[in-house]
């Protein structure tokens, strides 16, 4: 064992021994879910909070568990940090690979509590070189597997969201979005893109990830920047157009900021029904281990969300200097808690009639789990019913087994999207997997299925 090792296993027992100063987190797995989550009162603690998690990936053959009557499928595997996932309507799936890379600007990443953070975050796989490369995928015989795996585009900045409207396709790098042209069954695209609209970027970029969508008339694009600190460590002056979701009008080539306030949003999806607007995020750290909720709300034109002044409406964050009563007056709460430091990243509604009718009109939620929770949370897909256009108790677990039996990391999920025939694909960007989840009578005929992960 060399000095370093040892250094940093010391660390990591040092580091968990001061989380214990915090109040553990509750085992029930649906903490913090539903509208109105309860609200402890603010810890603090003097290093982050950590679960100190390790990795051991998927034993050969072996997959996620899923409800009865559905069976997972390795839908691709060899991939390089899989995050997000869009699939065309020719029905090839690209998977954007793409990875955090930690700035010396950021005051997150110095000193004894950066250095900590960035331990655990190489630790989980989430701190590495990043790919920077999108790859199609393409089940040619329809047996649930991708048979072919073709470099669709590299040279990108950490790529990210993915959407199409007409013949032009849109990718969003870590500093704005570009644009390629796209013919249906099209398997590579040359270049880097066509400049569409930049987005605030580096030089710290502390939440790096940017998603993309198109309205659902195709008129306008909606890309997701999130803040560049916890709550405003880097300075405010740093967090301009940051935690929030951007429109970007196609016709007028003008981009202006739709809702803010929101501190990390990644997926978005349109309620089938209404057609409204909603987004997943990441609530802020270092206050409990059950609070505050990541959470899945609606997003109003113009809505403030709080962030970083307060949370869930009104709850003000002391820490946050100088205080703004006059915007946490005006914060919207959001509408349904996701349950404390899950790090809800994917957000896919359901349409498709491949499932069974209780999941019509639902919402599965790629958690990709916590590095700062004790005990960890998250690592999983669950899925959350819908009616009359609202969210609805209780959430279920869809997609399991990501920790195994002794909290070890075989996966972590990120992007859901659902197939041209119904099925559900999963991002796992520490098993460098894309997963298949498909109704068993359907899979019947296909490929067999990968085994229950092993405990």
């Amino acid at each position: 064992m060399t000095r370093q090792t040892l250094f940093s296993a010391s660390a990591l027992a040092a580091l968990a021994l001061a989380a214990c100063t915090m109040t553990p987190g509750s085992s029930d797995p649906f903490v913090g879910f539903g509208p109105n989550p309860p609200m402890a009162k603010a810890q603090s603690s003097l290093l982050p909070v950590v679960g100190v998690p390790d990795v051991v990936g998927w034993p050969a053959g072996a997959a996620p568990k899923a409800p009865a009557g559905f069976v997972v499928t390795r839908f691709a595997e060899g991939l390089d940090h899989p995050r997000w996932l869009y699939v065309l309507p020719n029905g090839d799936a690209l998977v954007a690979e793409s990875a955090s890379v930690p700035s010396p600007a950021d005051k997150s990443n110095q000193g004894i509590k950066g250095y900590f953070q960035k331990l655990l975050m190489k630790r989980v796989g989430s701190a590495k070189p990043s790919p920077n490369k999108i790859f199609l995928l393409r089940d040619v015989d329809g047996d649930g597997v991708a048979e072919t795996k073709t470099l669709f585009a590299q040279g990108l900045t950490r790529p990210f969201g993915m959407t199409l409207v007409g013949d032009t396709l849109y990718v969003a790098n870590d500093d704005g979005v570009v644009s390629f042209p796209y013919a249906a069954g099209q398997t590579s695209e040359q270049g880097v893109g066509t400049k569409v609209f930049d987005l605030p970027g580096p030089p710290i970029n502390h939440h790096w990830t940017k998603n993309v969508v198109a309205s659902p008339d195709g008129s306008k694009l909606y890309a997701t920047v999130g803040s560049n600190s916890n709550v405003g460590d880097n300075g405010m002056e740093n967090e301009v157009g940051r935690a929030a979701i951007w429109e970007y009008d196609i016709a007028t080539a003008k981009p202006r900021v739709f809702a803010s306030g929101i501190r990390n949003p990644n997926g978005i999806g349109f309620e089938p029904t209404t057609g409204v607007m909603w987004t997943v995020s990441n609530e802020r750290d270092e206050i409990g281990n059950d609070m505050p909720s990541d959470y899945l709300t609606s997003v109003r034109d113009g809505g403030f969300y709080g962030w970083p002044y307060s949370y869930y409406g009104q709850n003000v964050d002391t820490r946050v200097k100088p205080p703004r009563p006059d915007l946490v007056a005006k914060a919207i709460a959001p509408d349904y808690g996701l349950g404390p430091h899950t790090a809800s990243l994917g957000l896919a509604f359901y349409t498709a009639d491949a499932f069974p009718a209780q999941y019509k009109g639902g919402a599965f939620v790629g958690q990709h789990g916590s590095w700062n929770r004790n005990p960890l949370n998250g690592y999983r897909v669950v899925f959350i019913p819908f009616a009359g256009g609202r969210p609805q108790m209780p959430p279920q677990m869809f997609l399991s087994g990501f920790l195994n039996a002794k909290d070890k990391i075989q996966g972590r999920p990120v992007g859901v999207v659902v197939d041209k025939r119904g099925a559900l694909l999963v991002a796992d960007d520490v098993g460098n997997i894309v997963w298949r989840v498909a109704p068993a009578a359907r899979a019947a005929s296909t490929a067999p299925a990968a085994a229950p992960a092993a405990n």
